[in-house]
């Protein structure tokens, strides 16, 4: 990580804990905006929220690592979510998923190399009548098949930075 980096962390902290500190509910606001600020939590901000806020390590990692909006990992511009509830996976969501997984040449969790796409498995996306679907950043696609994927990925792939 580099001094420029770590600077830009400190920062995001710091300026979220000072307008939360006495905030009710003030870890996850505090989560929420470094989420939003720098794509995910690193563990040096998780360090800094909990000496800040006057909480332990584990609780903020505990509310980071149990809910999904929160990541550890940088995500990718282009966030592609696979549905596996029920109704997906009986429709063939995991057909869709290996489709995924070979065309961005990622497994489910991972992020490209060049920090592209990012590809994960969610429980449900709540349009189980359009099983399987999947999202990609907000556009949601119905009754996926693998055969469409290619195409699909394509569209993403061409889009201006």
């Amino acid at each position: 990580m580099t001094a420029q980096t770590c600077q830009c962390i400190e920062t995001e902290v710091r300026e979220s804990i000072a307008r939360h500190r006495d905030d009710p509910g003030a870890l996850i606001k505090v989560l929420q905006e470094v989420q939003e600020g720098l794509g995910h939590v690193p563990r040096q901000a998780q360090e800094q929220i909990a000496q800040g806020l006057g909480v332990s390590l584990a609780a903020v990692y505990g509310v980071v690592s149990f809910y999904s909006l929160f990541s550890l990992k940088p995500k990718g511009r282009t966030r592609v979510a696979c549905c596996a509830g029920t109704a997906c996976y009986v429709r063939g969501s995991s057909d869709v998923l290996a489709r995924l997984e070979h065309e961005l040449g990622i497994k489910a969790g991972d992020t490209s190399d060049d920090g592209e796409f990012s590809l994960e498995v969610v429980r449900c996306l709540g349009a189980c009548g359009l099983a399987p679907v999947m999202t990609v950043n907000k556009d949601t696609h119905a009754r996926m098949k693998p055969d469409r994927v290619s195409e699909l990925v394509s569209k993403y792939k061409a889009r201006p930075r």
